[in-house]
């Protein structure tokens, strides 16, 4: 269990709480955008080996980066991990997911020119919406704080502050008094009917 007043201070950190909140042993999860693989880890480790984590990236360092991690850990059997951009996420997914999480941005210590596209993440948004069960989430952890990400930021907003009011519950959480562009997040709930 987190304790608040230390994890109120990230995007991630308050993902994370969420996540732990939402998931449990048995579910099905994605990590769509696995850089370093820590999302994947923690997806795992809560949705045990009954369950299942759908790990996507396009980058080969990415890929690598998250079969080591998981292998460190001694988790192979419920991660999938695929080499293949987010916005194909249904040609990969077939069961219905509790949790869809993306790190937005590009992979820490790589190349900032290889980020995340707001026109591929919004695909990948709108075919996650999809395949998630009633009461399922996406969390959205915005980085924008490079060349592309502004432009991501505002078009993930304006699109997910768009969506049926009937059908999803959304909400963004912005820290308003930091520095260098904190990330962001971004959650959408599909309604329970």
């Amino acid at each position: 269990m987190f304790n608040t007043s230390e994890f109120l201070n990230r995007s991630l950190n308050i993902a994370k709480m969420i996540i732990s909140q939402k998931l449990t042993e048995g579910d099905i999860a994605v990590d769509a955008t696995s850089g370093n693989g820590n999302d994947t880890l923690f997806l795992a480790n809560i949705v045990g080996c009954k369950g299942k984590v759908y790990s996507f990236d396009i980058q080969d360092k990415a890929i690598e980066n998250t079969k080591r991690l998981l292998e460190n850990n001694n988790i192979s059997n419920s991660v999938e991990i695929v080499h293949d951009g987010h916005e194909f996420i249904d040609k990969y997914v077939k069961e219905k997911v509790k949790v869809v999480v993306f790190n937005l941005g590009y992979l820490p210590g790589s190349d900032k020119k290889i980020s995340t596209k707001a026109e591929t993440t919004i695909l990948a948004i709108k075919k996650s919406l999809d395949l998630l069960v009633e009461g399922g989430l996406i969390l959205l952890v915005v980085y924008y704080g490079h060349p592309t990400g502004t432009y991501e930021k505002e078009e993930v907003c304006a699109y997910s502050a768009k969506l049926d009011k009937q059908k999803y519950n959304v909400f963004h959480l912005e820290f308003t008094n930091q520095d260098n562009n904190p990330p962001i997040l971004i959650g959408i709930e599909k309604r329970v009917f």
